[in-house]
C-alpha cells in the first residue's frame, strides 16, 4: 500500500524566499509566487525577507582621554538569495550576531582615539565596522549593504563642559574683534585729528603769508 499525499499550493510574497522541509529535513527553497508542495509530508517551515533591513546599535565605550561616549551605528543588511539556506539554518539570531561584531569593532577602535579625533573619524569607524561585518556575515548568508555612525555622544557632563569651552572661546573671539574694532576707530580718529590740525596750520600759514604780502 502506498500513499502519495496531496499537492498543496503555497504562496510566497514578493521579495521573500520560503524554506521547505520534508519530514524535518531540508528539501528546497521556493521563490516568490505560488509553489506546490507534497502536504503533509512537506511544509514551508519559514520565510526569509530579501529586503534591505536596518539594525540600530548603540555601544558605550571610552576614548583614549578617558571620556565615556555612546556610539550609535546603523547597519543595513539583507539575505543573499543564493545563500538563504545558510541564513535560515546557520544563525538563530542574525541581529544578535551583528550587534556582537559591532560592539567588538567599536570597543577596539574608539579607545585608541581621543574625543576630538573620534568625532573626526566617524567615517573611518563606520568603514571598520563595514569591513568586519562583510567578512564574517557572508558565511552566514547575509550581505552588509552599508554602515553609518549616526551619533557619537559623550557623557552629559562632558557635553556641558564642551559647550562652556566653546562659549568661552566665542566670547574671547568676540572680545578680540571688539578690541580690534576699537583700535581701528581710535587710529582713524587720531588720523582725522592730525589731518585737521595740519589743514588748520596750513590755513594759518597762508593767511600770514597773505598779510605779509599785503604790507609790502
Amino acid at each position: 500500500m502506498s500513499w502519495g499525499g496531496c499537492l498543496c499550493l503555497q504562496c510566497v510574497r514578493e521579495k521573500e524566499v520560503g524554506v521547505v522541509e520534508d519530514l524535518g529535513e531540508f528539501k528546497r527553497l521556493i521563490g516568490e509566487g505560488p509553489s506546490c508542495i507534497l502536504w503533509p509530508l512537506q511544509s514551508v517551515v519559514g520565510r526569509l525577507s530579501l529586503r534591505v533591513q536596518q539594525l540600530d546599535v548603540v555601544c558605550e565605550t571610552k576614548t583614549k582621554d578617558n571620556v565615556f561616549v555612546q556610539v550609535a551605528v546603523a547597519v543595513q543588511y539583507r539575505v543573499m538569495t543564493e545563500s538563504a539556506y545558510d541564513a535560515w539554518y546557520r544563525l538563530t539570531s542574525p541581529t544578535s550576531q551583528i550587534q556582537a561584531y559591532v560592539f567588538d569593532v567599536i570597543r577596539s577602535t574608539v579607545p585608541r582615539l581621543e574625543l576630538d579625533q573620534a568625532f573626526e573619524s566617524k567615517d573611518d569607524i563606520a568603514q571598520a565596522v563595514l569591513e568586519q561585518l562583510q567578512s564574517v556575515m557572508k558565511d552566514y548568508g547575509y550581505a552588509i549593504v552599508n554602515t553609518l555612525v549616526t551619533d557619537l555622544s559623550p557623557d552629559h557632563k562632558v557635553k556641558a563642559s564642551m559647550n562652556e569651552i566653546n562659549a568661552a572661546k566665542r566670547l574671547k573671539e568676540a572680545a578680540s574683534h571688539q578690541a580690534e574694532a576699537d583700535k581701528v576707530r581710535q587710529v582713524k580718529a587720531a588720523e582725522a585729528e592730525a589731518e585737521a590740525r595740519y589743514l588748520s596750520g596750513l590755513g594759518v600759514a597762508r593767511q600770514r603769508k597773505a598779510i605779509v604780502q599785503g604790507l609790502q
